[in-house]
């Protein structure tokens, strides 16, 4: 399932957290792959990667840790 396939199917359910719930139990399924998850969910904001300290610290090191992606391949 695409991310546009997705967004498509939640617009049919009316509440935003069941539509949030639904979404985060077809990805645990492996029914929606991590990197369309990632997209909607950010689309949708149920995800602020500031309030992470880990996330919002590897997105101000993103180029280094794609230097060690490539580095591992």
């Amino acid at each position: 399932m695409n991310s546009e396939e997705l967004n498509w199917l939640l617009q049919t359910i009316r509440d935003a957290e069941t539509a949030e719930r639904f979404a985060f139990a077809q990805y645990e399924h492996g029914r929606i792959s991590p990197q369309v998850m990632t997209h909607v969910a950010r689309e949708r904001g149920w995800v602020n990667l500031t309030t992470n300290r880990f996330f919002a610290a590897a997105a101000r090191h993103s180029t280094v840790k794609a230097e060690l992606l490539v580095a591992i391949d």
